[in-house]
């Protein structure tokens, strides 16, 4: 395995490794309040765009990292969508009031 290949093959272990807790996060709490839906929707756009040009590149690791980075963001915009919709009409807004900060942050 030559120098490149090698260093695209970590590379996208450590990109892909780093992206799982997010992902295991959103799925297991469905809280998507923190992600920004125009974000999500611009990395999926860029996305799109970027696969017209991984096609044209030789199999290889950054097929598997944009494939994965596909599948992700596009997880991330499905449940951003469905969950902030159904959270936002069920549950309202909440406030922490400043004299309960103390108290919650245990001083």
């Amino acid at each position: 395995m030559d120098i490149p290949l090698l260093a695209g093959t970590i590379s996208t272990v450590i990109f892909a490794g780093s992206m799982l807790p997010m992902l295991a996060k959103a799925a297991r709490t469905r809280d998507l309040g923190s992600y920004s839906l125009g974000n999500i929707a611009l990395i999926n756009a860029g996305n799109v765009v970027h696969t017209l040009y991984v096609v044209t590149l030789p199999v290889g690791p950054v097929w598997v990292l944009h494939g994965f980075y596909v599948v992700s963001s596009a997880l991330m915009l499905a449940w951003c969508l469905r969950y902030r919709s159904s959270t936002h009409a069920t549950e309202p807004a909440t406030r922490v009031a400043d004299a309960d900060l103390p108290v919650r942050l245990g001083v």
